[in-house]
């Protein structure tokens, strides 16, 4: 018995004598089955039950179950309907298929395919409720755009929360792909600045134009500045001024920005009078500014003016258990960009992710979604040695990844309930309680 068979069937049979033997054979398989004489009367009882599949015959009075399944559809495209037919009723369930039907079973029947094909029913609709869970909760936790569960993500949201509203500038340290822009903006959002997010990459600067892009000039300042143009940061007035990559920038201009982060006010280009710039500066790292400081290669006044206030963003690699609910969200977001439906995925696919090391982080992580939604998903080759911090695990730490992976899986699809885990993972409930408590892993956060 799994998960699944939390979820009630719909048994629908006008016929008494097969409806109480399908339902006793469902029953004795473990499965809770709500039965109806005809279609009106599940269509009534969806009103306060949600069934997780839906075993229906063909010719029932009133409505059949063809134009059962049509309402059905129209409720709820993703529940499973499978239909009971007749002989003759074949070719009609064959086109009910192609219409939306989950599966047909054919009269006469055993009482195991009846199960088989039901707990199929069942186990395809709480992947696909948990997909939806998914959706429904993920484009923001908390009213912040920044995903993870793990105490490292937490602590983030947290100072996200705690900081956002004040008026101090941040440093966010971490490695490239791990989020730094998303926690930026999370940040600009939940600070109540009316002014907009400018986002500026030192990195991608030629240092020929950084003065002129992040202070503005004066027509006339230098030849071809035929008008006033305005820097970003001046542009950022009212806003969040957001620095990527910081530690690219030159240091002849650490001295520049340093001033107008002291002063809060820039001179342009050419111009002799200061601008006065009220904006939040929120900078990112993925290098040791400290160390870069103390090696002579970044400003160390720049970067204590900086470090006021810093967040850590731990790599993908040290979050394998936030997988699941950043793959979750990236497959929303690509399906609605491609125009396709979500793709089903189950514990071997989340094991497989959960192994790899990602040295690209979250960033890595998205394209691979967007991959697996447009069905190129090919396991990734091993990542060189030496090409990134952790991009190679040991043997004993995939398999425990791997292993992690399936448990997890379990747990969500069953809501958290161990019990029914340890059946789905063919466990002894004591083994399964052995292995959460090594692992660390909290049934209680996988609960409704």
């Amino acid at each position: 018995m799994s998960e699944a068979a939390a979820l009630p069937v719909f048994l629908v049979e006008d016929d008494p004598a097969v409806r109480m033997g399908s339902a006793q054979a469902l029953t004795l398989a473990g499965l809770e089955v709500r039965s109806f004489a005809d279609a009106e009367g599940a269509l009534a009882a969806l009103a306060a039950e949600l069934p997780g599949a839906v075993v229906s015959d063909v010719r029932l009075p009133g409505r059949d179950g063809i134009a059962l399944l049509g309402e059905l559809r129209q409720l709820d495209r993703e529940l499973p309907v499978i239909l009971v037919t007749g002989h003759g009723d074949v070719a009609m369930a064959v086109q009910a298929m192609r219409d939306g039907a989950h599966d047909f079973i054919e009269k006469p029947f055993t009482s195991e395919h009846l199960v088989r094909v039901t707990r199929q029913a069942l186990e395809k609709r709480a992947l696909l409720l948990e997909n939806r869970r998914l959706k429904e909760a993920l484009p923001t936790q908390d009213g912040l755009p920044v995903i993870g569960q793990t105490p490292a993500m937490q602590e983030v949201r947290r100072l996200v929360a705690a900081l956002a509203p004040t008026d101090v500038d941040i440093l966010i340290n971490g490695e490239t792909g791990s989020g730094k822009e998303v926690v930026a903006r999370a940040i600009h959002s939940a600070s109540g600045r009316r002014g907009p997010f400018v986002a500026i990459n030192c990195a991608a600067l030629p240092e020929s134009v950084f003065e002129s892009e992040m202070f503005g000039h004066e027509a006339g300042a230098f030849t071809g500045a035929g008008k006033r143009r305005i820097g970003k940061i001046e542009y950022a007035h009212g806003g969040t001024l957001f620095l990527d990559e910081i530690e690219s920038m030159p240091l002849n201009l650490q001295v520049k920005l340093l001033r107008a982060l002291q002063e809060r006010s820039i001179e342009r280009l050419g111009g002799n009078a200061p601008v006065a710039v009220d904006c939040r500066v929120v900078a990112a790292s993925k290098a040791d500014l400290k160390a870069l400081s103390e090696a002579g290669q970044f400003r160390a006044d720049l970067y204590y003016r900086l470090n006021v206030v810093s967040i850590d963003l731990p790599p993908l690699r040290q979050r394998q258990e936030d997988i699941p609910l950043l793959m979750g969200h990236f497959l929303q977001q690509a399906a609605k960009r491609f125009g396709r439906e979500v793709p089903a995925w189950g514990p071997a696919e989340l094991a497989r992710w959960q192994a790899q090391p990602w040295p690209g982080n979250v960033r890595e992580l998205k394209n691979a979604a967007e991959r697996f939604c447009l069905g190129l998903d090919q396991p990734q080759a091993a990542s060189p040695a030496g090409s990134a911090p952790g991009a190679e695990l040991p043997l004993a730490r995939r398999l425990e990844l791997a292993e992690q992976g399936f448990i997890e899986a379990a747990l969500a699809a069953c809501h958290g309930n161990v019990a029914l885990a340890a059946e789905r993972l063919q466990l002894p409930k004591k083994t399964l309680y052995d292995k959460l408590a090594r692992l660390q892993i909290a049934a209680d956060t996988f609960r409704r």
